[in-house]
């Protein structure tokens, strides 16, 4: 039976005896102290509007280290027409993302309360952006958050070609400036795979995590 979180404390089970499909729990609410304590134990909330809150930590993790992204010759060109920001925009970047997906048909677990959650803890300088520009209009972001040594990734967008794989270049960039450890990108994906990211089992990924956190917090991405 998968646990119900208590309304009163921010306490999450064990993700290391969840099953590979990986639902930690359900309930809750999302509070920052609540999503911190999720992302501070690998785990993250996903979950559709009819549902109720659904956390997850799933088995295996998929993780980009910052200096195994694989950078083509295309995208190369293509990033001579981007100018890469970051934290410039979250609040459109995070609507973007979830707005592309429904312009093409698809679902988005990105609604009203996850986007106003977000905002407050990108305020409260936990989560963090990173826009993709080309002639002035934003056509590519990501957004997630960034503890310890790890950034958490939540979404990235694209409106036009190779615009969100530039963001993650440039977020690699910015990982590497702070001497973070790696990317959790979560659930595996061929598009992830292909720009370089590996799969991990939960266990080690939790044991990786644990080490990362032990650096300090950096609030501020733009100096």
């Amino acid at each position: 039976m998968i646990p119900k979180l208590n309304e009163h404390n921010h306490i999450f089970p064990n993700p290391a005896y969840a099953g590979k499909e990986g639902l930690v729990a359900w309930g809750g609410d999302l509070s920052a102290g609540r999503i911190l304590s999720a992302y501070e134990r690998g785990i993250f909330p996903w979950f559709n509007p009819s549902d109720p809150i659904l956390w997850w930590s799933p088995d295996p993790r998929l993780l980009l280290f910052p200096d195994a992204i694989k950078v083509s010759a295309s995208l190369r060109k293509s990033m001579r027409h981007f100018e890469i920001t970051y934290d410039k925009d979250f609040e459109s970047v995070i609507r973007l993302c979830r707005d592309t997906r429904i312009q093409k048909g698809e679902n988005s677990w990105i609604f009203d309360a996850i986007i106003e959650a977000y905002i407050s803890l990108h305020i409260d300088g936990f989560a963090h952006s990173v826009e993709c520009y080309c002639e002035g209009e934003l056509v590519g972001g990501l957004y997630g958050l960034y503890l310890g040594g790890v950034f958490c990734g939540e979404s990235m967008f694209s409106q036009k070609r190779d615009a969100s794989k530039a963001a993650l270049v440039g977020l690699c960039q910015k990982v590497k400036e702070l001497e973070g450890d790696f990317i959790d990108c979560q659930i595996p994906t061929a598009h992830l795979k292909s720009m370089g990211a590996v799969e991990i089992k939960r266990d080690l990924f939790l044991v990786m995590l644990k080490k990362a956190l032990e650096k300090p917090m950096h609030h501020e991405w733009v100096k």
